[in-house]
């Protein structure tokens, strides 16, 4: 039996070399530094201080390293949770945000325990697309303030509200914080270009050279843009006070809907995340272990003063391709970002909120598969309704409302297209059937054989009305070919339990024959053979014909007095 509790870290520890801490240093060192800009920019928008962002990524990043299911992933703050944390702070307070993600927390390490990592898998990709896209949307639009330089104190969480603000306050434009960040924007989104041409540029991951570039003009020339000493007076040089949120039983009902949100998005990306490392260095990282990390993560970031936190596609991307390919990596990044903390805070109150809301923008450009869009014409109108009814939602109104009505969507258009694919086809029956005691005085068959095709489910249970249709004669033995019916719900099987009544009080027997595992099962563990009789349940159609010679003769005085 497989342990419930068996980080990656326990199998890469056995074989575990010189070369390979190396390789790990490197990439862990490279993550680090990563780490520090997306932190910083992640929680100021949304909503929280950088110090909360650092400390997020310091304490998930050690955790989902440590106990985590995936050999590369990296845990911490990223874009996908800025418009849900925004709305939490806006709504209910850093101290409840702090709850919500504690008890998110809970509910992902319940989901790893009991096991269901791959239930997450089930979500349509039309689903994650719309909801990725739409996130991205909602992201670059809380961005625009502090690009823009905008006068505006509190950013509304509500899109309506929030594009009605932006736009009554377009006329405060700051420009020389235009100027920064514009610029720091066209560089990053031109960095990869750049790198080709200038080689020390291809070391260095691009937000972090943004952020020197940015804060070292802003610096030198003196530029009037707010900065990260100027709203937060900058970074505590200390470890943080350790100590649970100060949480009311008042409080505690309102933060289930934010905690399943938190948990619900923390899950679907770090599988994700995991998943895409898989393909990167061939290996397979275990769900279900993955998610009691992420519920550690989230349940311990909040006593240091961090938020809500999951596997970062983008660092766990740099991390491969830097050379990690254990946890180590993932933990001396932790540390990394640790002494970064406690050795260079001071120099982070130079920062401007402009450089971070560029890199932010371009996070959020990157995230989103915009292509998809282009290539909707080339799927169906299911497809396309999914997708665009879960991207609109999500940007207009809430994450939690468009994933629940994306599946709605989903599983609706699915029981529409299974039930279209289930059919109840009338079986020519073979020439043995022509005998004289098969046949009416006019010439129509006393016996009646339907072949059952598909899935015999709630969404197709009325199509059996077809054997009771008047027109489709009226004979005394009706045989189901279930030879390729694959799988019956119990809503099906009460539609053939009400035909039998029905065909029994017309005289009629129904006999069913060929019936595979699935049905079979069900079929007699609920007495509908013992209420059938075991005698009308055949192994094939020859043998029900031959029962159906057998019946005939009893049913003929029945038939004859009902018609």
């Amino acid at each position: 039996m497989k342990i419930a509790f068996h980080p990656k870290l326990l199998d890469c520890l056995p074989t575990y070399n010189r070369a390979q801490f190396g390789k790990d240093l490197a990439a862990g060192i490279t993550v680090g530094v990563l780490a520090l800009p997306l932190a910083m920019a992640f929680a100021i928008a949304s909503g929280c201080s950088p110090t909360a962002g650092i400390w997020t990524a310091i304490i998930a990043g050690l955790i989902t390293s440590a106990v985590g299911g995936s050999r590369v992933q990296i845990g911490g703050p990223t874009g996908a949770f800025i418009p849900i944390v925004y709305g939490i702070v806006a709504m209910h307070g850093f101290a409840n945000l702090l709850g919500a993600t504690m008890l998110a927390g809970v509910f992902l390490l319940a989901m790893g325990l009991a096991r269901m990592g791959q239930l997450i898998r089930f979500i349509p990709v039309t689903v994650v697309i719309g909801f990725t896209n739409g996130i991205a949307v909602v992201i670059f639009l809380a961005q625009i303030k502090d690009f823009f330089g905008l006068k505006i104190d509190n950013l509304p969480a509500e899109f309506f509200e929030r594009i009605q603000t932006l736009a009554a306050n377009a006329h405060s434009v700051d420009l020389p914080t235009l100027a920064l960040a514009l610029t720091c924007f066209l560089f990053l989104i031109s960095y990869n270009r750049l790198a080709q041409y200038f080689s020390p540029l291809r070391r260095a991951p691009g937000p972090l050279v943004v952020l020197i570039l940015g804060t070292l003009v802003s610096f030198l020339f003196d530029l009037p843009v707010e900065t990260i000493g100027s709203r937060f007076h900058g970074i505590p040089q200390e470890l943080p006070k350790i100590g649970l949120p100060e949480l009311s039983i008042h409080d505690f009902g309102k933060l289930i809907s934010p905690a399943i949100t938190i948990a619900l998005l923390g899950a679907i990306e770090s599988l994700l995340s995991a998943r895409v490392a898989d393909s990167q260095i061939d290996d397979r990282h275990d769900p279900n272990q993955e998610l009691v990390a992420q519920g550690l993560s989230n349940i311990f970031a909040p006593l240091f003063g961090g938020f809500a936190a999951t596997g970062a596609i983008a660092r766990t991307t740099t991390n491969v391709k830097t050379g990690g390919r254990t946890p180590i990596a993932g933990i001396i990044h932790a540390f990394v970002l640790l002494g970064i903390v406690l050795i260079a805070a001071p120099l982070a109150s130079y920062v401007p909120l402009a450089t971070l809301s560029a890199i932010v923008m371009v996070v959020a450009m990157n995230m989103g598969d915009w292509h998809e869009f282009i290539e909707l014409r080339r799927y169906s109108y299911n497809y396309r309704i999914i997708l665009l009814a879960t991207f609109f939602v999500t940007v207009v109104f809430d994450l939690t409302i468009a994933v629940e009505l994306g599946m709605v969507l989903a599983s609706l258009f699915f029981i529409y297209r299974m039930s279209e694919l289930t059919r109840i086809e009338r079986l020519p029956l073979s020439a043995e059937a022509d005998e004289p005691q098969f046949l009416y005085p006019d010439g129509t068959m006393r016996v009646a054989a339907w072949q059952l095709f598909g899935s015999l489910f709630f969404g197709a249970v009325n199509k059996l009305e077809e054997l009771l249709d008047p027109s489709a004669g009226h004979p005394e033995v009706v045989i189901l070919d279930a030879s390729r019916l694959i799988q019956l719900d119990t809503t099906g099987l009460e539609g053939l339990e009400s035909l039998r009544d029905k065909l029994h009080k017309r005289g009629c027997t129904l006999l069913v024959c060929s019936l595979n595992d699935q049905p079979s099962s069900l079929l007699y563990r609920s007495g509908f053979v013992d209420l059938l009789g075991k005698a009308n349940v055949c192994t094939d159609l020859t043998e029900a014909l031959q029962r159906a010679y057998i019946l005939l003769p009893n049913l003929m005085g029945n038939f004859a007095e009902d018609y």
